[in-house]
């Protein structure tokens, strides 16, 4: 069960926003990713509590940030439900999209699981549903992911193999590559591992 720490920061001016410390683990039954969030100073600023079935599905979110609650699963689409502090504003909603995404490492993980991508394959397009900071506020988004290639480098444990992934934003152009080695997120935007204290999970081929 992999252990560590993210640092978090604004991928465009490099901000710092925090730290993610989190636990993660494979199941029988798919994958789980616990973190807690604190803010530049150490102040708790928000949880993820994330689980996929064996397929990559969300079949359990639950994410908090400044006191807003969302919870949500893989249901004709996606849908999920956000409460606001004071729990008089409370919305549902309902995509058509493949998955969720936002700040949190976790969900590049998930996403690999849901696609299984094979290198020099084709980009292959998803439709996401972004909670976005500060306020969970969501937002759907459409990208393209693929599998540029795999390398294995040597370490005190063992070979670990490293996959990167190119992700573009279709409607900003934007594209960027994430590393991924298991199910812990070396680099990618905004993210960077900072410790780790067991070697990343190695998921069932």
């Amino acid at each position: 069960m992999p252990r560590g720490r993210y640092s978090l920061h604004d991928p465009h001016d490099h901000t710092p926003l925090g730290e993610e410390h989190f636990h993660c683990a494979p199941g029988p039954s798919g994958w789980r990713y616990v973190s807690q969030v604190t803010t530049p100073t150490g102040d708790h600023r928000g949880s993820v509590d994330l689980a996929v079935d064996e397929l990559g599905r969300p079949i359990r979110l639950e994410l908090h940030a400044s006191s807003w609650q969302v919870r949500g699963a893989a249901l004709d689409g996606v849908t999920w439900v956000r409460t606001d502090p004071t729990g008089t504003h409370t919305t549902e909603g309902n995509v058509r999209a493949h998955a969720f995404t936002g700040t949190s490492p976790a969900f590049l993980i998930a996403l690999t699981r849901l696609l299984r991508l094979t290198p020099g394959a084709p980009e292959t397009r998803v439709r996401l549903v972004a909670f976005t900071d500060p306020v969970l506020a969501p937002l759907t988004v459409d990208q393209s992911w693929a599998l540029l290639g795999s390398e294995r480098h040597p370490t005190d444990h063992g070979p670990l193999t490293v996959d990167a992934y190119q992700v573009s934003t279709l409607d900003t152009g934007e594209r960027h590559t994430v590393h991924i080695a298991g199910d812990v997120v070396l680099a990618a935007p905004g993210v960077e591992l900072e410790d780790l204290d067991t070697p990343p999970s190695a998921f069932p081929a």
